[in-house]
């Protein structure tokens, strides 16, 4: 028996070289894209839209008000259905995507002309990363994906599928928890509060501090201070998020040119583990629902399993300690990226028996749609959240409730829906990615779809 992804990897023109056709892709790639697509917004909203206390977390007085109850429910389901596990399956389709670029075109007598279109398509999507992350949004992953594209996936691509997946989960769990803690400062809290503790001892034997000592007390204090936000702070971030257009771009290219590109660094890890574990499991074909039911029921039962307890119990104790920094850096960051994997595999499992068995097939073809036009509702979607929170005239940013911003997430999904939806009805693929394709293959690809060009005469089979 042919397997999808063998199948689709021998279309009837095996002697071209050009992006995959609407009957050549993967159905249940495209519905797990969809689905991790609208995930991604559930968290992205909040710094598209509000000040947050740290990554991904608003504001602490926002749990503890007048709506504290209802803001700490949302709060919790996208923490521990979505939170990394989102961005996680887009990273994991991003490797399989690359897995099955390469394999097509070499199955299609085009291996020495591989490496240049690999090469050429990750360049341009480090362009439009970098175009996107500098004049429309911070929060860009394009530029990552590219960049550990070129450096890591090419080579890796011949991989066995058990070292792609085993290694995916080593590197998550290693360098992927490295990496988070580096980007949330984690290990100088961390080293700092041990110091500390060392030196309140020696104060209640009362003993004499000596200056470095007293230095580490002074450092404590500066770290405390930082991980305050006075309402000072939090007027100036809300004056910000509504200020001039040109302002964010300044700062946004320190994303790529300043102090903040380490993030980059801090990044690739997370994104690579997921990418190679996405490879793995595209030669297995569990994420072209293909795989036993066993195999999805056992991975959703365990995944959840690790997942869920780990995230409730991290955000109850982080919730007590009134969100203090030195707990989520133990309780929240720490396990943050093991939580993350065995949580994104689950996600993955369901969705991949949704697709095998044919359940919710009117969802499942509004995702298929999102997801066949991801790129484009990428960078869509930043345009219409930046022109509702910053650019536009009602200028949102930090007006509304953290639970408020669900109404938003709702209208930009109908968007995201309707939009794509429509739109290939009449077209082949989506703007942005008829865009990328053409300057990948240096060659402009057809918009129509290839039913209707060979009706027109114009792509005769």
């Amino acid at each position: 028996m042919v397997s999808a992804a063998q199948s689709v990897l021998t279309g009837s023109n095996l002697n071209s070289l050009s992006p995959a056709q609407r009957g050549e892709r993967v159905y249940a790639i495209d519905v797990l894209r969809g689905f991790a697509l609208l995930g991604i917004l559930l968290l992205n909203i909040d710094s598209f839209g509000s000040v947050q206390s740290a990554h991904d977390i608003p504001l602490i007085e926002s749990f503890y008000g007048l709506h504290g109850h209802i803001n700490f429910a949302v709060f919790l389901f996208k923490w521990l259905f979505f939170e990394g596990k989102a961005r996680g399956l887009f990273s994991m389709l991003f490797g399989a995507g690359v897995l099955l670029l390469a394999t097509r075109a070499e199955e299609r007598g085009a291996a020495a002309s591989v490496a240049d279109i690999f090469t050429r398509r990750n360049l341009l999507l480090m362009l439009f990363g970098f175009l996107h992350g500098t004049f429309i949004w911070d929060g860009d992953i394009l530029f990552d994906y590219g960049l550990s594209a070129l450096l890591f996936l090419y080579p890796a691509r011949k991989l066995k599928a058990n070292w792609l997946i085993i290694g995916g989960i080593v590197l998550s769990v290693t360098l992927g928890t490295f990496g988070v803690l580096q980007f949330t400062g984690s290990i100088p809290d961390l080293v700092l509060s041990k110091q500390v503790r060392l030196v309140r001892q020696q104060q209640l034997a009362h003993q004499t501090l000596s200056p470095a000592d007293q230095a580490v007390l002074k450092e404590w204090q500066d770290t405390i201070d930082q991980h305050t936000l006075t309402p000072a702070l939090v007027d100036k971030q809300r004056a910000f998020g509504r200020g001039a257009y040109w302002q964010h771009v300044h700062e946004n290219l320190s994303l790529y040119f300043g102090t903040r590109s380490v993030l980059h660094v801090d990044a690739m890890p997370e994104t690579l583990s997921a990418m190679l574990l996405g490879m793995g499991l595209f030669k297995i074909g569990f994420l072209t629902a293909e795989a036993a039911d066993s195999v999805y029921l056992i991975t959703a039962l365990l995944g959840f399993m690790i997942s869920l307890p780990l995230y409730l119990c991290a955000l109850l104790s982080a919730y007590n300690a009134r969100f203090d920094f030195i707990v989520l850096d133990k309780w929240v960051w720490i396990p943050y990226d093991s939580t993350r994997i065995a949580g994104m595999l689950a996600l993955a499992a369901v969705i991949m028996l949704i697709v095998k068995h044919g359940v919710l097939q009117v969802p499942q073809r509004w995702l298929a749609a999102i997801g066949r036009t991801a790129l484009s509702n990428y960078i869509g979607t930043s345009l219409l959240c930046q022109l509702l929170f910053s650019w536009g005239p009602w200028k949102l940013f930090g007006r509304l409730e953290y639970y408020q911003l669900m109404y938003v997430v709702s209208g930009v999904w109908a968007v995201n829906i309707i939009g794509s939806t429509l739109w290939l009805r009449s077209f082949e693929f989506g703007p942005i990615e008829w865009v990328w394709r053409s300057l990948t293959y240096c060659k402009l690809q057809p918009m129509l779809p290839r039913a209707e060009r060979t009706a027109m005469g114009a792509d005769p089979v």
